[in-house]
């Protein structure tokens, strides 16, 4: 009775002092149904409301500078990938040690902050968090995400309004995205695992033993992180489009985020695209993402490859659009004389760092 006591509270003493009340929430779909829509004492009381994000890359970095942690901004990524942009998370951040060594410390140690968050996170937001859970699990098996219906067979969950709510609670509150494959329609929706943390925690902190200090280092060097990191380097771009189309010169055009996939058969290849840019100015981007310690080395072998599967997009998707191949990687190409072709369409880490134009 809570809200029916606040109410009370609000209309009979509160609403004639200088008083101001600040109601907060992590779950966005609980906080709008009975505090937002709420039809009792408080209905039009609100003033204002708003989302409160996790931190970009650019608010991450201004956040640990404050702290006097001045780490390069590939560290503050790999940070990102770890545990995302939650400012309870940073604050666990040592400015003496590496992105690596904190990460090794954070999530490894047996007393470390994130050891075991993932088994009082979703139980602490979600009424029946088993089966968020389920859902969270499911998802992070694919990386190009999953359909409605690939989730319910895969979490073995209800085919019902139960598991709709769900997936809308996991989405409002930042756990999961969900958008369209480029040409389906509408209720084609594609659900992603985008919460880091979440991601991290079930690719790699349930399943290791904390073998001392050095148990991340040796992780980080194996093939199978540097793999992840290329899927959780994608993650973070899909979170910073604004950035990426300021860095593009398209930041006041309407624009959708899409994914393409084609299964391949005996007359074509298929194609799989996992983010790709609709502008309203009939232009199409096909992005390339990867996450490289150095210059990526852009070979001709690669030029051709990205030329083929534009072409194959095009005849495949029979688009009118201008398509374009956008490379984003961390810190550009190297420069070998047939990369002329896509001088301008090059973006880097630095862009994703970028404050964003008010408009």
């Amino acid at each position: 009775k809570f809200l029916t006591y606040m109410g009370h509270f609000w209309n009979t003493w509160a609403v004639w002092r200088n008083v101001v009340i600040v109601l907060t929430s992590f779950n966005r779909t609980w906080f709008t149904q009975n505090v937002i829509n709420h039809r009792g004492e408080l209905h039009g009381r609100i003033t204002t409301y708003f989302y409160l994000k996790p931190l970009s890359l650019l608010e991450t970095e201004e956040y640990l500078k404050s702290r006097n942690i001045n780490f390069p901004r590939y560290q503050i990524t790999q940070l990102y990938m770890a545990f995302g942009g939650i400012p309870l998370y940073l604050e666990a951040v040592e400015g003496r040690k590496s992105a690596i060594q904190n990460i090794n410390d954070i999530c490894f140690e047996e007393q470390g902050l994130l050891r075991n968050e993932f088994n009082r996170l979703y139980p602490a937001l979600f009424d029946n968090a088993d089966l968020h859970i389920a859902v969270v699990r499911a998802l992070a098996k694919k990386n190009i995400g999953m359909s409605r219906t690939e989730i319910i067979k895969e979490g073995k969950l209800p085919n019902g309004s139960s598991t709709t709510k769900i997936l809308e609670e996991l989405e409002q509150t930042g756990f999961i995205m969900a958008y369209h494959p480029f040409g389906k329609k509408k209720k084609n929706k594609i659900y992603r695992l985008i919460d880091e943390y979440s991601l991290f925690y079930l690719k790699f902190i349930e399943q290791t033993q904390y073998e001392g200090e050095g148990t991340f280092v040796q992780l980080s060097q194996l093939q199978s992180y540097k793999i992840w990191c290329g899927y959780a380097f994608e993650g973070i771009c899909m979170k910073h489009v604004p950035q990426i189309k300021e860095a593009l010169g398209v930041g006041g055009v309407y624009t959708n985020t899409y994914s393409y996939l084609r299964k391949g058969n005996e007359e074509e290849k298929g194609l799989q695209i996992d983010m790709l840019l609709e502008r309203a100015d009939k232009v199409i981007h096909l992005f390339e993402i990867k996450f490289y310690g150095t210059e990526f080395p852009y070979l001709e072998s690669f030029a051709d490859k990205m030329r083929e599967r534009m072409h194959l997009f095009m005849r495949l998707t029979k688009t009118k659009h201008h398509v374009r191949t956008t490379m984003i990687t961390t810190f550009g190409l190297t420069q070998p004389a047939h990369r002329y072709w896509l001088d301008d369409l090059v973006l880097t880490l630095e862009d994703l760092f970028q404050p964003l134009k008010q408009r």
